[in-house]
Parts: structure tokens; sequence; C-alpha cells
């Protein structure tokens, strides 16, 4: 699980997607404010939450100071972005938090002054914002190169991905949006074993629905996100194909051979699962 530190805790990416982006899309918006007026909380919210997206880690303080010059102003917003964070309570209902929906994480501290908790996205955070906040690419690459070190499989090697697959990077924001991959039907629309990876990604981290810790969902989305490549995003009259020729998608492991154990790890556990399954299906004819 996460550590405590951290001030919250999410799960898998299951959990993402029936509990935390209904939840977030719900308080805080289920499309960017400049695209469609929504309630001052939820501009509120998204203003910081781009905010991280842009800058990393910061504190309070360092929030409150990218588009504020002034101590008074910084000092308002400042408690602004603490309530935010923490959520309140007003004529007896809770507001809930950023810290709270799992969207949000501390992230140790600063010393710059007097010690002052410090935040960033969480992995859940980083998804939601990839689904509402309309980022350009160019502002998907600036927050690839903040949040590296969460997800180092993916914005990690993020210009070494976009030199290989070009803009194909960006089908991140299929899983942001909930688009898990793992329904029957994609096994219709594939020559490769998408359908089976997919699902057994899901057998893989099941117990993790409640919580998960940071590395472990880093993996998830990675696995997903190295296997959703191989969906075809035109489908031809003549045949299932992917979108991405086999030759550039093979260049991305033969070039890291790192990346390719890994990746290769993950599809050797799902070949024993499927194997142990069909042994077991197997047993049916002598009962």
């Amino acid at each position: 699980m996460p550590s405590e530190n951290q001030g919250t805790v999410y799960g898998n990416l299951h959990a993402y997607k029936m509990y935390t982006r209904p939840t977030c899309q719900r308080l805080f918006g289920s499309y960017s404010f400049r695209k469609k007026p929504g309630t001052k909380h939820q501009e509120n919210v998204q203003r910081m939450l781009e905010i991280l997206a842009l800058n990393g880690t910061l504190t309070t303080w360092g929030m409150a100071k990218t588009h504020l010059d002034n101590s008074s102003g910084i000092r308002t917003k400042e408690k602004e972005y603490r309530r935010l964070l923490l959520g309140r309570m007003a004529r007896g209902k809770h507001t809930i938090g950023l810290l709270e929906v799992g969207i949000i994480v501390k992230d140790g501290k600063s010393y710059a002054k007097a010690p002052a908790d410090q935040y960033r996205l969480s992995l859940h955070g980083i998804l939601y914002c990839l689904d509402v906040l309309d980022l350009s690419d160019k502002q998907i690459d600036t927050m690839a190169e903040k949040y590296e070190k969460v997800l180092p499989l993916v914005f990690g090697k993020w210009k070494y991905l976009k030199d290989n697959i070009g803009n194909e990077v960006y089908r991140l924001k299929n899983l942001a949006g909930g688009l898990f991959m793992d329904n029957i039907q994609i096994s219709k629309i594939s020559n490769f074993p998408v359908y089976e990876l997919m699902t057994y990604l899901n057998v893989k981290y099941q117990n993790n629905f409640e919580q998960i810790n940071e590395e472990d969902l880093a993996n998830q989305i990675s696995f997903w996100f190295y296997t959703n490549l191989l969906v075809p995003t035109k489908f031809r009259a003549s045949g299932k194909k992917s979108s991405l020729e086999i030759k550039p998608w093979k260049n991305i492991f033969q070039q890291d051979q790192q990346l390719k154990k890994w990746y290769y790890d993950f599809v050797n556990e799902g070949i024993k699962f499927y194997n142990s399954r069909f042994s077991k299906l197997k047993k049916l004819e002598n009962m």
C-alpha cells in the first residue's frame, strides 16, 4: 500500500475506473473548465491540478507562487489550496479533499523556510488530468518529464518512445478515459493476444482494488500501455491489423533489453496462468 506519509490510499486500475474517475468527475468536473464552465470549486480544483501536472512537486506556497507575485495574494491562495487538499466542514457538510479522494499525495517536505509538506499528483491524479484537463501534447510531454520517476517505464522513457512510435505515446489518454481493453470484443479486432494479456493484467492485480503501492500501480499502467500499442485504431476489411506496424513495436524492446525482460516476464506469467487454467479445463474430460 502507499506509504502513510503520502496522506492517501488508492487502488488499482479497476479502482480508478470504477471509483476514482467517476467520483472525480462528479466532484471536480468531467470536462475542462476551459471548454465549458462548471462550478467555481471545479475550476479551482482543475487549476490546482494543472499547476501540479506542469510543475511537479510543490508546497501550497509554491503552487500559489506559480501565478501570483504579491505576498498577500499568495497567502490567500495558499489557504484555498490547503482547503482543497484537506477538505472542510461547512454548514455541517463535509467537502471531500483531494488527498482523501486519492488524486494528490504528499511527497516529502520542503525546508526552504519553515518545514512544509510538498504535494504532487498520484498516478490516479495523472490519469484524471489526462482524462479531463484537455492538455496539449506539449503539456503532456512536460508532465511526463515532471513525473518520470513516478511512472518510470513510460514517462521515464517518453522521448525514446516518441522517437520509435511518435504520437502513439498519447494512447495513455485511452486508459485515463476508462478504456481498460479487457472486453471480449477486443479479441475480434487484433491478431495479437491483447484480450488475453489485458484479462491476465486484471487477474494479476485483482487483490489490489482497495489499496496498491505506487510501484505496482506504475507497473500495471505500464503493462497496459505496451500491450495497448497492439490494438488497432482503424479496421480494415482485409483483416485484423495493428495500427502500429509490428517492426516499430518490436524495436522498442530490441533496443532496450531491460524493458524487454520486464515486459516478457509479464507475458510469460500470462502463459503460465493460461496453461494452468487450460489444465483445469482438461480435467473436465475425466469427470
